[in-house]
């Protein structure tokens, strides 16, 4: 007997009882995001597998060890499974001249593709909702993408969640710095875990963002990026945080975040939560001018930021936002072969009135479809035998009002019976 097949580990079945949050988070969330001018693009999950090496950058964590890459069998060309959206965004808009025209507001939703470690918020298939803003310089944009997240956590019902923020500067600014870090660094290599050593010399930025509590104290006594930030960078950075304070947004600033992408300059910003173990970011993203230009576009300012969808999902259902499941208005019981062709005819006449309808299929007895009936948690059942369908009439029976009298009616008049009786109910 062959064995049971069962999904990859870390890429996972979402149930119809999820499912339903989900489409009711992405639903939110579309909303949200036409409130502010966003408008969606449709992305590839396949691209060039050099499109992330220039992006990301070849030294790290994703290029070097995570991406799911390919080689086409067809042509030879490598390939590589999204592991995010930027890359793929920003290539597009080179393709379709979209950073060329006027200023753009994108956004993106769908699955991206890892090789971690499974874990609580952390998937080998993992979903992300993507926002995208090409063409804006100043430090306005940045702000309202940052506050953009603070009316999603209000919108869906979210609270707990806080916002970091920090500069890195522009690529000369990171040299200097970069150059005393490693200084900071080799004075203590005896202290170093074996990723720091790894990055010393080629990312050592990244080693500020280590998660080993035995690199704490180093990393905290290193060198901040910020006291090396140019006048135009400082400015820059001010002007985010006085439009936070303005909208009365609290915020933390954190030196030590550098995010895990080489492509980020001046403003990056984390949304965080302590409710979710170690996968503590919902939303993350910042500033990356140069990488249009990097992947052969002109010379355009961009932000944008990412939000996981598993970890905001997981916060909704630990605050009891799951939905309830939505009932149908009318559950559809027949037998004989006269009621059920009259069955699909009135099926489909309640559901051109907007109704959701649930016709029986399978067969049984009228008992057994009742009892059918009764579960879906519709509030009413039409029911038609062959005398109902003979007379072009059916049954109408109230499921959850307790002495409700069951009715004969013609099918003509049906539709706005049903509607008259759900307003009524609504009004009580």
């Amino acid at each position: 007997m062959s064995q049971t097949l069962q999904a990859i580990r870390g890429m996972n079945d979402i149930l119809p009882a999820e499912a339903e949050l989900w489409e009711l988070f992405e639903d939110t969330v579309r909303s949200w995001l036409k409130a502010y001018g966003y408008r969606p693009i449709r992305l590839p999950i396949v691209e060039p597998t050099p499109l992330f090496k220039r992006a990301i950058g070849e030294v790290t964590d994703i290029v070097e060890k995570e991406m799911y890459s390919f080689v086409d069998g067809l042509n030879g060309e490598a390939l590589t499974l999204r592991p995010e959206g930027t890359a793929g965004c920003v290539r597009a808009a080179i393709q379709h001249n979209l950073a060329g025209m006027t200023p753009q507001r994108l956004y993106y939703l769908g699955p991206m593709f890892r090789h971690e470690r499974p874990q609580k918020g952390r998937y080998r298939q993992f979903h992300q909702v993507g926002v995208e803003a090409f063409g804006y310089a100043g430090p306005d944009i940045d702000a309202e993408q940052i506050l953009m997240g603070a009316r999603l956590w209000g919108d869906l019902g979210l609270d707990g969640i806080e916002l970091q923020i920090n500069s890195l500067g522009q690529a000369e600014e990171r040299a200097r710095h970069r150059a005393e870090l490693i200084a900071h660094f080799e004075r203590h290599a005896e202290l170093l875990d074996e990723d720091a050593r790894r990055r010393l010399h080629t990312n050592p930025l990244r080693i500020l963002d280590s998660k080993n509590p035995a690199m704490q104290e180093l990393c905290a006594a290193a060198p901040k990026l910020i006291d090396f930030l140019s006048e135009d960078s400082l400015k820059h950075f001010e002007g985010v945080q006085r439009i936070l304070k303005d909208a009365g947004q609290p915020y933390v600033v954190n030196p030590r975040l550098v995010r895990g992408l080489d492509y980020y300059n001046l403003t990056v910003f984390e949304w965080v939560t302590d409710r979710l173990g170690a996968q503590g970011t919902v939303c993350a993203g910042g500033r990356y001018d140069g990488l249009v230009e990097q992947l052969g576009g002109k010379s355009t300012p961009a932000c944008g930021f990412a939000m996981g969808v598993e970890r905001l999902i997981a916060l909704i259902q630990e605050a009891g936002g799951a939905p309830e499941v939505a009932a149908p208005e009318v559950y559809l019981v027949h037998q004989g072969e006269a009621a059920i062709r009259l069955a699909f005819r009135v099926a489909e006449h309640l559901r051109d009135q907007g109704m959701n309808v649930v016709q029986h299929c399978g067969g049984g007895s009228f008992k057994a479809q009742m009892k059918k009936a009764d579960a879906s948690g519709a509030p009413f059942a039409v029911i038609i035998g062959d005398d109902e369908a003979q007379s072009g009439e059916v049954q109408l029976k109230p499921l959850r009002e307790e002495g409700a009298e069951q009715r004969r009616i013609g099918v003509e008049f049906l539709a706005e019976a049903i509607i008259d009786q759900l307003l009524d109910r609504e009004e009580e």
